[in-house]
């Protein structure tokens, strides 16, 4: 992409200011051919149907991890309680030792939040996923995608905090993982790692913008609130964007 043309960048550089060409240099007169030749030796067809097309991936290319639709009672664990500002970075790592498997989301799973918690993706696959509790502004930081493909991939099935950076709370919808606030922030306190949390209907609680979690290991319940659009819970429903799209074929 051109921020300027040659000739342009020609006759500026001579005038020691930007300046117009026409006038100043004689342009060739050039014209377009009927059609252009393209070089597409390294270009290979489309198989027609892509039926047939074995797609042969390296030993650090894993599959992309996929929540599954949303069920009318979600429960699990609360596999963690972190506090305010946690970033994308708390959530998943970018630093040297992982940037080269950035395409192996299963192996970037076991540094999920540990530097919050060390054993926190062990606690995940030993109880088959669950919740995350946290703070104000959780998310911020980089857009990254991977903080949401890492817990996906860890079974994680919703995130209840006190507020969420907006790119990260769109990137955890686009996979499938509820968003869900506090309506009440002093019952962030009520909540600690193992207590066994319930959500019972929750496609009608998203349709209503409200859910009510219930701490079966304590006998008390939540007020939640959800605020979506009506795509991005049709995307919470189907277990992300990519299942909504594919239902749609």
């Amino acid at each position: 992409m051109y921020l300027l043309s040659p000739e342009t960048a020609a006759i500026s550089a001579i005038e020691g200011v930007l300046t117009n060409p026409l006038g100043k240099v004689e342009l060739p007169d050039i014209e377009m051919p009927k059609a252009f030749k393209v070089n597409d030796n390294a270009v290979v067809a489309p198989a027609p149907e892509g039926e047939d097309v074995e797609v042969i991936k390296g030993p650090n290319i894993k599959p992309f991890p996929l929540a599954k639709p949303l069920k009318d009672t979600v429960e699990g664990k609360a596999l963690i309680v972190v506090e305010d500002n946690i970033t994308t970075d708390h959530i998943m790592r970018s630093d040297a030792q992982l940037l080269p498997y950035r395409s192996n989301i299963p192996y970037l799973a076991d540094y999920c939040l540990t530097p919050c918690d060390p054993d926190f993706p062990k606690r995940a696959k030993e109880n088959g996923g669950g919740f995350i509790i946290a703070g104000s502004n959780y998310g911020q930081g980089s857009s990254r995608e991977h903080a949401a493909l890492a817990p996906v991939y860890l079974g994680i099935k919703g995130v209840v905090a006190k507020s969420y950076a907006r790119i990260h709370k769109n990137n955890l919808i686009n996979n499938g993982i509820l968003p869900m606030v506090f309506e009440d922030e002093g019952d962030y306190n009520r909540i600690a790692v193992g207590d066994d949390l319930k959500i019972a209907g929750a496609p009608d609680g998203l349709a209503a913008g409200e859910l009510v979690m219930e701490n079966v290991t304590k006998g008390e319940s939540y007020k939640l609130a959800i605020e979506i659009s009506e795509r991005q819970r049709e995307m919470l429903v189907a277990g992300g964007l990519i299942n909504l799209m594919r239902s749609k074929k």
